[in-house]
């Protein structure tokens, strides 16, 4: 294991607030991690210290084996950030956009040149750079802001809520993108999202809440730990099945013909459908979701 990422004990107040209480947490190298948390929960002013946008109060910070406050500039190179709202000018074309962004890094002409057509390949859109930023749908947008934040080649890429207000199909493109660039070029994605499904795919998790690490783990321990599978049976006779269900103190809920019984792992079903199968028209088993992990540890919802 690799860190490139090591947060120890950071700290950051406004005020009387504190925003990040004493927060602890790594990224491995090559990870695709997700940070996630409610409204109000200290993501975006970690975030912001992390890409050395804003200065922690308190604790140390190592990006790339690089300090925060003492090695910024270097880290900046080592990082890109794509930000929820766009950043780029909407009167210049893709490629106008990046060749003006580029020429922050100081690259030579011709290598300036090589870097935007590596960053507009593994984001796939060639064939939008003589379009005008403002003219480009949600998505192309949000894969022109990506190529955006490749023209460097960073060994981090930071993606705040990247997929945010698109429709289904798009954000699948978008996210084929992410998950090229992690595979071919061993880049680690720091995400945050309000899609758990999108948290779902990641290698690891910290969820924050009021300022504190409240969670982390692998998707899978989140939904082990802080979920229930759930055991939906549609019985023959009611009345018989509600009787066997209180015989054996089962709690259940009932919606329409439906009775819905909390399970702890989906084997615990087993017995269950074993004892009714008889009075059964049918039954499913649902696997615990990160979405009910995130509610029962932070006690809302992430959209809060």
């Amino acid at each position: 294991m690799e860190k490139i990422i090591d947060v120890i004990n950071l700290k950051k107040n406004y005020g009387e607030i504190e925003a990040v209480k004493s927060i602890d947490f790594y990224v491995e190298k090559g990870s695709l991690f997700a940070f996630l948390g409610p409204n109000g929960a200290g993501k975006t002013t970690t975030i912001n210290i992390l890409s050395t946008l804003l200065k922690q109060d308190d604790g140390e910070i190592l990006i790339d084996d690089l300090k925060i406050g003492q090695n910024d500039e270097l880290i900046r190179q080592s990082i890109g950030i794509v930000f929820q709202e766009g950043v780029l000018d909407p009167l210049l074309t893709v490629k106008e956009n990046l060749l003006t962004r580029g020429a922050f890094y100081g690259f030579s002409k011709e290598k300036l040149k090589e870097r935007i057509e590596k960053a507009l390949s593994v984001t796939g859109i060639e064939n939008l750079t003589n379009r005008r930023y403002g003219t480009l749908s949600g998505g192309q947008k949000r894969r022109a802001d990506i190529a955006r934040a490749l023209i460097h080649a960073p060994k981090i890429l930071f993606l705040d809520e990247p997929t945010t207000g698109l429709d289904p199909q798009t954000r699948k493109n978008v996210w084929n993108t992410i998950l090229n660039l992690q595979k071919q070029d061993n880049m680690t994605i720091f995400l945050t999202t309000h899609y758990m499904e999108e948290a779902d795919k990641a290698d690891y998790v910290v969820i924050i809440d009021n300022g504190e690490v409240v969670a982390k783990g692998t998707p899978s321990y989140l939904k082990d730990e802080f979920s229930n599978d759930l055991l939906k049976l549609k019985p023959k006779d009611d009345v018989k099945l509600e009787e066997y269900l209180k015989k054996s103190q089962i709690n259940y809920v009932k919606e329409t013909d439906l009775y819905t019984i909390k399970i702890n792992e989906s084997l615990a079903s087993l017995k269950i459908v074993n004892d009714v199968k008889d009075n059964l028209l049918s039954f499913q088993v649902l696997n615990g979701t990160l979405d009910d992990a995130f509610i029962n540890i932070t006690g809302k919802e992430i959209r809060e």
